[in-house]
């Protein structure tokens, strides 16, 4: 049996995920043996995975007003071109203010993959995370919001943010033989996206991407069905779906603490709540 963990993005607002995954490892349930995240998903789980209690917790309480690591800017810096401070974030907090534990993620022994969206192709590429990277260039990559980041180019290719191919990357799972998988969401259940109201930029600036502007058109469309067909696998007992009941109207970009702080022991109440099902559900009991 293999157990899987699918981490959905939303920027700040995965601190409802992190909270999860905090009561998760204060439970001391072993680590699922796949784990795949898309954007913040992925780039807060790296800390799950590397058995760093509350350390996201810390990170967005310490540094969410800093202009430092997130603010409008930051875009007018010709060598950061982004609202998050590209350096500062994947480098200076992991590396020095908030050292990332590179040798306990390092000793992880199931597989950790991040979800990156290819410019030319349109498509979900799923690329393995780096257990030693000074750098984080995939994380940048995964978490590279389209108008809010720069391209981030990988071995010649260019990417973007993983959720704008694949924002729930549950079948990914399936097709590296997971057949207990756990999904942690970040909209409640009744959540719908709607059409992304910036595609008009959004066709002019990436004109040379055709394959990518379809990919956004479509996006929305796509988001809603793969939820849909994730609760009806819920619903079979295919897979154990956690989300929060309410987001406390918590966006991407979030610099209310209290707010936060919230989200995150909302996320810590739940993942306390489901510790033993989780359990069960990962060991087959």
């Amino acid at each position: 049996m293999k157990t899987g963990l699918v981490l959905e993005g939303g920027a700040l607002r995965t601190i409802f995920s992190s909270g999860v995954c905090d009561a998760l490892l204060d439970k001391e349930l072993p680590l699922p043996d796949y784990t795949v995240g898309v954007s913040a998903g992925i780039a807060y789980g790296v800390s799950y995975l590397s058995r760093q209690s509350r350390r996201n917790l810390k990170l967005v309480t310490t540094y969410a007003n800093d202009r430092r690591y997130m603010g409008w800017r930051n875009m007018a810096d010709r060598k950061n071109r982004s609202y998050f401070g590209l350096k500062f974030a994947y480098e200076t907090i992991p590396n020095q203010l908030l050292p990332f534990d590179y040798d306990t993620f390092e000793a992880y022994p199931g597989t950790v993959e991040a979800v990156v969206t290819n410019l030319n192709t349109g498509k979900a590429e799923y690329l393995p995370v780096p257990r030693r990277d000074a750098h984080n260039l995939l994380l940048q990559a995964t978490c590279a919001i389209p108008l809010m980041f720069p391209i981030i180019e990988l071995d010649g290719q260019p990417y973007l943010d993983g959720g704008c191919a694949d924002a729930i990357p549950w079948r990914r799972c399936f097709e590296v033989g997971c057949d207990r998988v756990v999904v942690i969401l970040t909209w409640e259940r009744d959540y719908r996206k709607e059409s992304d109201g910036s595609l008009r930029m959004i066709q002019r600036l990436f004109r040379k991407y055709p394959n990518f502007v379809e990919t956004m058109r479509t996006r929305y469309e796509r988001y809603n069905a793969d939820r849909e067909e994730l609760f009806d696998l819920e619903a079979q007992g295919k897979v154990l779906v956690i989300a929060p009941e309410d987001t406390l109207g918590c966006s991407r970009t979030e610099k209310d603490l209290e707010i936060l702080r919230a989200l995150w022991q909302s996320g810590y109440f739940a993942g306390t709540r489901r510790a033993g099902e989780i359990q069960s559900f990962w060991t087959n009991e």
